[in-house]
């Protein structure tokens, strides 16, 4: 993609005129009239704009004493045509230096300047005068001022931004310093959230540990308890099972004891009923010694 860029355009309130004086004397024709149109068409200017009159003024001094190289002074002819038959007319550089010596400088530096309205309007910037005297001196001191104005107000501005970056430089110190407190209250409030963390983490390890050590210390005692409890409780069962055995035993033992007493003593009576039953019942005549005894 093709960007353009914008051209330099200047208002008219942006464009300030200064005066500039020259002394022609001894100078070489065309090289003083080159540096004078180039500050009548403003090229030495950074803010030069073509179609814009933003040239500066010229006074030029002493154009009697200019000079030319060569045999100029005898071989230039400056020639000028009416648009009429027969009406070209021819003066050499030697005859019009003597009779108006400014249109010399007039003519050279017209032939350097653009050929239109702004051509012609730089033109009547131009102010040249044969001896040293000119009547341009509150222009030059106006300008002057206008230049001292100016050098001023760029050194105000200069000072301006100095102060301006300066306290920039300053607020930035200040910004730096500021970021640095924050840095430093952040760490420390970092490092002791870590600590806190930390001791937080210890302490709850450490509870936790003593919880969980306290735990089991407490279901140790209770599955011992438990366990003696339930070793007792087996024991007592153990022990009133034995004892119940033991009495159920000496108990049957008993019965059986009994039992066989009475069974022994009943087996005895019957036996000796039986045997009574059986004397009893022998026949009177025959009777025993025994019983005869008894008798």
């Amino acid at each position: 993609m093709v960007t353009r860029i914008k051209n330099y355009n200047p208002k008219k309130s942006d464009l300030d005129s200064s005066w500039h004086l020259f002394d022609a004397t001894g100078e070489v024709l065309g090289r003083l009239s080159t540096r004078i149109a180039t500050i009548l068409m403003g090229k030495h200017k950074p803010g030069y704009v073509g179609h814009l009159l933003s040239g500066d003024y010229v006074v030029v001094v002493n154009a009697s004493k200019v000079k030319i190289t060569g045999n100029k002074f005898h071989d230039k002819i400056y020639k000028r045509h009416s648009q009429y038959p027969g009406n070209l007319k021819e003066i050499p550089f030697s005859v019009i230096q003597k009779n108006n010596p400014e249109r010399v400088i007039e003519l050279a530096v017209k032939g350097m300047l653009p050929k239109n309205k702004i051509g012609r309007k730089m033109f009547t910037r131009l102010k040249v005068y044969p001896e040293a005297e000119h009547p341009h001196v509150a222009q030059f001191t106006f300008s002057e001022k206008l230049k001292l104005n100016k050098v001023k107000a760029k050194a105000s501005a200069v000072k301006s931004t100095a102060s301006a970056s300066k306290s920039s430089a300053v607020s930035t110190d200040k910004v730096k310093a500021k970021a640095s407190a924050v840095k430093s209250v952040a760490s420390a409030n970092k490092s002791s959230a870590v600590k806190s963390t930390a001791s937080a983490k210890k302490t709850s390890a450490v509870k936790s540990t003593a919880s969980t050590k306290k735990t089991s210390a407490v279901k140790s005692t209770a599955s011992a308890k438990k366990t003696s409890a339930v070793k007792s409780t087996a024991s007592a069962k153990k022990t009133s099972a034995v004892k119940s055995t033991a009495a159920s035993a000496k108990k049957t033992s008993a019965v059986k004891s009994t039992a066989s007493a009475k069974k022994t003593s009943a087996v005895k009576s019957t036996v000796k009923s039986k045997r009574n039953t059986k004397v009893l019942d022998k026949p009177k005549g025959r009777t025993s010694r025994k019983q005869s005894v008894k008798e």
